[in-house]
């Protein structure tokens, strides 16, 4: 698969569970795009794609870390110094970065992934050591068989903004309303190192039935570890060869832990610190503003979520579940965006209204998406979109949505989002 089909592919995988308009995606293109490099420089290990998305103690011993003392041609336990549990050790004295000078080379990450894996054979093995400066990848990656199938499984070092917007992001569980997933959990350590497992899938709407699991370790001195497995060969085109992937939760904790990642982390160079994410409606929630619009119509709310801008709500009558999703924008957000509004109808106010019906896109069966797109005389953009499903990937389980381009039409130009925000 070629770079820019990865990037496509992540791109879609990162969009999915918002609001699902091409467009309003773009507009929050920044916040997302600084998640995406985070995910990106995760995910591309050794020339293969390790993916996109808590058991356990909180610190680890390098040697027989999960049950074993590594694979074949694994580095033994005394052949390499283990440093300090990773998430409880202090960040070098005077704060001194790294700066990516290959300290640890391509082998080294190769051999301390096979000693942490709990015996089995690593083939196809691929490593990046820290001499490929900013913006460089480094970890390792490779092809586990622990005699119960073959399982493609990597690890990927990074430095970042431990309280940047992105790596939050990377350390929430989704909502479970809107992806569908096994498991996951999110626990803040004692030394305020941060950790989630994942388990879940290569694709949210299951469309092949390949897991991926994935742990991801963010410390507070911006250390960050990212795990990944699959119960394939490979993430993409190889058939399914076990259950479930190779490591359980427990373990797949316990290796995002290990010191002996910790000498590559503290060669490689400091993260920039993110620019703090400017909020074009400071305070502003649009959930409460949904909620009132769609308690008029006295449909049942089964579930509901969001945050900022965005909110959605699951409405079922006794018909089948539908998701109602809404997001506003600022101008500065949609700016360059007034094409998509050439041919709009334009209310005696002056907003112009979109309304489009169209198949859904993530991969749900026999999914509608109902859509109004308003843009107010202010720059004000607000989307209000219907499905006849639970949420985008799954099968659809009604006709049509919940609420009709009638119904939709009324949220979006409704005069309660004049004073949103103000």
């Amino acid at each position: 698969m070629s770079f820019e089909d990865e990037l496509a592919e992540a791109l879609r995988q990162a969009g999915d569970g918002f609001t699902p308009d091409r467009q309003a995606l773009v507009a929050r293109g920044e916040r997302r795009g600084r998640t995406l490099v985070v995910r990106r420089r995760a995910a591309v290990i050794g020339g293969s794609v390790l993916g996109l998305a808590l058991v356990g103690g909180a610190g680890a011993y390098a040697g027989g870390l999960l049950g074993g003392t590594g694979g074949a041609g694994g580095v033994r336990t005394a052949d390499v110094a283990a440093p300090p549990a990773l998430s409880s050790t202090p960040p070098p004295k005077g704060g001194v970065p790294g700066s990516g000078t290959g300290a640890v080379s391509d082998e080294q990450m190769v051999a301390w992934l096979r000693q942490l894996l709990p015996g089995g054979q690593l083939t196809e093995a691929k490593g990046h050591g820290t001499g490929s400066g900013p913006g460089g990848l480094t970890g390792a990656s490779g092809v586990y068989d622990d005699g119960r199938g073959k399982a493609a499984i990597g690890v990927s070092l990074n430095r970042v903004d431990p309280k940047g917007a992105s790596t939050a992001e990377l350390l929430t569980c989704p909502d479970k309303n809107k992806f569908d997933y096994d498991g996951c959990t999110s626990e803040t350590l004692s030394d305020g190192a941060k950790i989630m497992v994942y388990q879940g899938y290569e694709y949210p709407d299951r469309r092949v039935p390949t897991k991926s699991w994935r742990a991801t370790l963010v410390t507070s001195q911006g250390y960050q570890v990212d795990v990944q497995e699959w119960n394939a060969a490979a993430e993409k085109g190889e058939p399914v060869s076990r259950p479930n992937p190779p490591l359980d939760p427990a373990q797949l904790k316990a290796l995002a832990l290990a010191p002996l990642w910790r000498p590559a982390l503290e060669d490689l160079p400091a993260a920039h610190p993110e620019t703090p994410r400017r909020d074009p409606y400071p305070g502003a929630s649009a959930a409460p503003v949904l909620d009132g619009l769609l308690a008029g119509y006295g449909i049942p709310v089964v579930a509901k979520g969001g945050e900022g801008d965005s909110a959605y709500v699951v409405l079922d009558e006794g018909k089948g579940k539908s998701m109602v999703t809404v997001e506003v924008q600022s101008a500065e957000q949609h700016g360059g965006m007034g094409s998509l509004f050439a041919n709009a109808a334009v209310m005696p106010d002056g907003t112009k209204v979109v309304t489009r019906q169209t198949p859904g896109e993530k991969g749900g069966k026999n999914v509608v998406w109902w859509n109004v797109d308003t843009l107010r005389t202010d720059g004000t953009r607000v989307i209000v979109s219907a499905f006849n499903s639970k949420n985008q990937e799954s099968d659809a389980t009604r006709r049509d949505p919940a609420l009709t381009m009638a119904q939709l039409k009324e949220m979006a130009t409704s005069e309660k989002w004049a004073q949103y925000g103000k």
